[in-house]
């Protein structure tokens, strides 16, 4: 039997610290400080804040140093290019360029890239895979390169899964052995879903692409030691829900408590009907709670999941004597003490979906119909037509004065309309070669089974395959104008779902395979069908988009798709059924069969018996073998893929997609010293919940972009643009995107969209054309923004975006945790607005002339910022903001213009 030394929690409390009384997520980071203590960077002080841990909060520090980094291919390639700049930097100051490796281990998994052109048919996958190796080899080239010439580097290749059910089923060890010590596995990732692996019983979440490279260099990442939230499960989930209504009902729950930058633990004796797979998808939404980490201690059932998903029987031994014997097993008797306790009762979960723009917004199924025409008058400033007792679609009939209505039931074709009627519920009908249907508010016109949240969870998957299979049997199919797709977050679901025969039912209703990857999740929907794109654009019409998937922002799953709803894959394939959202599912028929009957959702919906019965048929261990014993090959067109070799990037000047980092060229030993901001104007004037995607949209975009401008000018014809996510090589099309977004409202723009105003002439410009301008007379730029700014994806190119367009700080009523940080990791001061106070109170307009005061001098953590606004009268007005720099190594990155250059210079310093 093999023995290892590990950092005994044990021992502390035999010396007579209280540990038990410590969550298990706090009990990790105490091993972890404990373990990497050595006096210098990781103190005596960092040990006593942990093992004094402070329910209520509080303001000091704590490093952490994961074990290894995960990353997806949107952010691991800018994360490759700045290390391969790093590397050409160091070279170019007369040093050994082979130092600059990763000093921990980091996994990469491609999956960001694929996107759904082609669907609904048994070629969907092959073209769509043709399609990402045509669009993005350029990058793959890179990503390749990086393979073969970093060390302590694996890729993952395209098609084989999305990089956090990947790292669920096969890369989490839950105790991890190097160098004779046995220690829990933990992980940081550049991507905001990174906890799911919580659900395994790891400590893991996202940050930046940006913290992610200085942890990868050997850096601790530091952040405030957090409270923690318990949350108590009670019961089990009924009959006709799922997992996802679970985790949809828990995002509402947790944002309306506030836990942003906090830790959620969940306890209870609701956890042992739970399986992995249940309490991942959980912790893969910890970002639309807001938190850092929802995490599920190591029990009985990781280890149960653990053997079903091929990990050796040493493995599972490790992690049950390490856990058992040094504090981190849960027994459900364990008496924690919790800075609060929120409660859910798993009895008491219904049919759920959350939209039509934000995961907290949670609406019951059943309500669904009732609910969408508040939300069409309340969010797009339209009236739903009502007639009888029966929703009812309003349109302009064709000749006449064009003033008389004609009533017709959804779905029924009448005349052609010419014009569309303001206040009312807009309909266009559509003739598409040999069909012909009216297109509407409301219709759904993407249905994707997408993303990890539910792909990994085989209780849905089957379920969804079973709810097809029914309603195939009662005769139902889906409606014509949805565009279907399946993307699992892994081929062992495409074996369980073969095995089963349920893929032939999905199959039936055009859930066809169209790739391994985050698909609609993150923007690569790929185009609506030529007619429905163009009814949509003529006729104004607010459509909706249904998806397993975990974001549902603003433009994000598509742009011309205004309304996003999440749910369960099984509830995907049911409104697919239906074609529209304006539908009580649970009491209006779906449809109704050949014969006239009516077939409702009770009729195809199978019981969790059912379900559980498909899956210990089908779902076999040796499918993970299969799988995950070739992980790391990839498929032909990878074996195939040319890349450079040798340990420096040979860059290509002439790449659209690759371009060597601008941020550390000529980097000098010394920083220059931190200035205050003087005569600032204000680039942007944004509201609340400003997510990332709204600051470095993902999704596609056209030629009257200042990007698509740009690629234009490159020879790049705009069929060719790809999505701004897999540009994120080439700084010159990402500083361009950066606030392109086409729903980002700016309060001193002349127009919705990523446009502001050059104050100085009131002209009407692209937020990047503005910004230009500005540099031209070294007018330093900031932005105001209201509460939750930065909220969503890990994005660093938010942030990298944002320092080369020349803003200096960002003042917001309040920040997410991750884009703080990379805000600072790039150089840029956030400020924080004091309680009560907003951009809006203090009557700014935003047209002021602006002096920062307080950054240059006596710089610590909270430090009041002092500002004075003066408007074109010359009247002033003087108001003070916090400095969230919340520890002392954030104020060394901002001195030193950024975290990897603080780094660079460190390694230039011990050479």
């Amino acid at each position: 039997m093999t023995k290892y030394k590990f950092a005994s929690l044990q021992k502390l409390q035999d010396e007579g610290k209280d540990i038990h009384r410590l969550p298990f997520s706090i009990r990790i980071l105490l091993e972890n400080v404990l373990r990497n203590h050595d006096g210098y960077v990781i103190t005596d002080e960092h040990l006593d804040t942990l093992l004094n841990w402070d329910p209520k909060g509080t303001d000091k520090d704590i490093p952490f140093k994961p074990a290894r980094v995960l990353m997806q291919d949107f952010t691991g390639v800018p994360a490759v290019v700045d290390i391969a700049s790093l590397r050409e930097e160091y070279i170019r100051q007369g040093k050994d360029g082979n130092k600059i490796n990763p000093a921990i281990p980091v996994d990469l998994v491609i999956d960001h890239s694929v996107q759904v052109d082609y669907y609904g048919t048994d070629y969907a996958y092959k073209e769509n895979v043709i399609k990402e190796y045509e669009r993005n080899s350029e990058r793959y080239e890179l990503l390749k390169w990086a393979q073969q010439g970093l060390t302590n580097f694996t890729v993952v290749p395209p098609g084989m899964g999305i990089c956090h059910q990947v790292n669920l089923e096969y890369l989490a060890k839950g105790v991890i052995e190097r160098n004779g010590w046995a220690f829990p596995d933990t992980l940081v990732g550049t991507d905001s879903h990174t906890p799911m692996v919580n659900g395994i019983g790891v400590i893991a979440w996202g940050v930046g692409g940006i913290e992610a490279e200085a942890a990868m260099l050997g850096q601790p990442i530091y952040f405030t030691c957090p409270e923690v939230i318990g949350l108590k499960l009670t019961g089990k989930i009924p009959q006709g829900s799922t997992a996802t209504d679970m985790v949809l009902s828990i995002t509402n729950l947790l944002r309306k408590h506030g836990v942003v930058g906090k830790f959620v633990e969940v306890f209870g004796e609701g956890l042992d009907n739970l399986s992995v797979t249940d309490r991942a998808t959980i912790s893969n939404m910890s970002p639309e709670f807001g938190c850092t980490v929802t995490y599920f201690p190591i029990d009985q059932q990781t280890l149960n999941y653990m053997r079903i998903t091929n990990r050796s029987e040493e493995q599972i031994q490790l992690v049950e004597e390490y856990c058992k014997n040094n504090m981190l097993w849960r027994t459900g008797s364990e008496n924690i003490e919790y800075s609060a306790v929120l409660e859910l009762d798993l009895n008491s979960l219904e049919p759920t979906v959350s939209g039509p723009k934000r995961p907290q917004d949670k609406i019951l199924a059943k309500n669904l119909g009732s609910a969408f025409s508040k939300l069409l008058k309340d969010e797009y400033n339209r009236t739903y037509v009502e007639t009888k007792e029966r929703r009812e679609h309003a349109w302009l009939s064709e000749g006449g004065s064009g003033t008389e209505f004609v009533y017709h039931e959804k779905g029924q074709s009448t005349e052609q309309p010419t014009q569309v009627v303001q206040d009312s519920l807009r309909s266009v009908r559509i003739k598409q070669k040999n069909k012909e249907y009216v297109l509407s508010d409301g219709n759904i016109v993407i249905a994707a089974i997408t993303s990890c949240t539910n792909t990994s969870n085989p209780e849905v998957m089957i379920g969804a395959g079973l709810v097809a299979r029914k309603a195939i049997q009662k005769g139902l199919r889906t409606k014509s104008w949805v565009k279907t797709s399946l993307a699992p977050g892994s081929k062992v679901v495409t074996q369980y779902l073969q095995r089963s025969g349920l893929l032939e039912d999905l199959e039936a209703l055009r859930f066809h395979t169209v790739g391994y990857g985050c698909t609609s999740c993150i923007g690569n929907s790929g185009p609506l069908p030529a007619p429905v794109a163009e009814a949509v654009t003529k006729g104004d019409l607010v459509v909706a988009s249904v998806l397993s998937g975990n974001r549902n922002f603003e433009a994000r799953v598509h742009p011309q798709v205004k309304m996003n709803f999440l749910m369960s894959p099984m509830l995907v394939v049911a409104y697919a059924l239906v074609g529209r959202v304006d539908i009580d599912l649970i009491n209006e028929p779906l449809d109704y069969d050949p014969n006239g009957e009516p077939v409702y959702l009770k009729d195809i919906w199978p019981t969790h018996e059912e379900i559980r019965g498909v899956i210990n048929e089908s779902l076999k261990q040796k499918d993970f073998d299969d799988v995950y014993s070739i992980i790391f090959e990839g498929e032909s067109d990878w074996k195939e893929l040319l890349a450079p070799k040798g340990k420096k990037f040979e860059w290509n000047n002439a790449s659209t997609y690759i371009r060597q980092a601008p941020f550390f060229e000529n980097l000098p030993a010394i920083p220059a010293p931190v200035s205050d901001i003087k005569e600032a104007r204000v680039l942007l004037y944004l509201g609340d919940s400003v997510t990332t995607d709204h600051i470095s949209p993902a999704g596609a975009f056209n030629e009257e972009s200042a990007a698509g401008k740009y690629l234009m000018s490159q020879g790049v014809a705009p069929q060719d643009f790809n999505s701004y996510g897999s540009r994120r090589g080439n700084h010159e099309v990402m500083m361009r995107g950066t606030f392109a977004n086409v729903r980002i409202k700016n309060k001193i723009a002349q127009r919705e969209g990523g446009y502001s105003t050059y104050l100085p002439t009131g002209e009407s410009l692209t937020v990047f054309e503005t910004a230009m301008k500005y540099k031209e007379s070294q007018t330093p730029l900031i932005v105001f923004a209201g509460k939750e700014y930065g909220s969503g994806s890990s994005r660093d190119w938010a942030a990298k975006g944002t320092y080369l367009l020349g803003i200096k700080a960002v003042i917001a009523e309040s920040f997410e945790r991750i884009h703080r940080s990379n805000l600072i990791g790039m150089g840029i001061a956030p400020l924080q607005f004091l309680e009560g106070q907003s951009a809006e109170s203090l009557g700014l307009t935003g047209k002021e002339i602006y002096t920062i005061t307080g950054l240059q001098n006596d710089l610590v953590p909270h430090k009041l910022i002092d500002i004075v606004a003066k408007d074109d009268s010359g009247k002033e007005l003087k108001f003070q903001v916090e400095a969230r720099f919340d520890s002392l190594i954030e104020i060394e990155y901002y001195k030193n213009d950024g975290i990897l250059q603080y780094v660079l210079r460190d390694y230039l310093k011990k050479g």
